[in-house]
């Protein structure tokens, strides 16, 4: 059974998490985000959940990454 987070948790985590790539560096954060699903999905411990939440994850995501290049011009839906 999984339990979601509240909004508020979920909104730190996301910026604790954001933190911590910028921590990591660009050279290192590839490394550092699949250390951490490795992490995690030790705790889910089940397979299937692990691999529907890379396709989640995948599903319209967004755009800027955290690893886009800041030189590269985006458009929002106002363009």
């Amino acid at each position: 059974m999984t339990h979601a987070l509240d909004p508020d948790a979920r909104d730190r985590l996301y910026a604790e998490c954001a933190r911590a790539v910028t921590d990591a560096g660009p050279a290192r954060e590839s490394l550092f985000l699949a250390r951490l699903a490795l992490l995690l999905f030790e705790q889910v411990g089940d397979e299937a959940r692990c691999r529907a939440a890379l396709a989640d994850a995948l599903q319209d995501l967004p755009v800027p990454s955290l690893s886009a290049d800041p030189t590269t011009p985006t458009t929002t839906s106002g363009d």
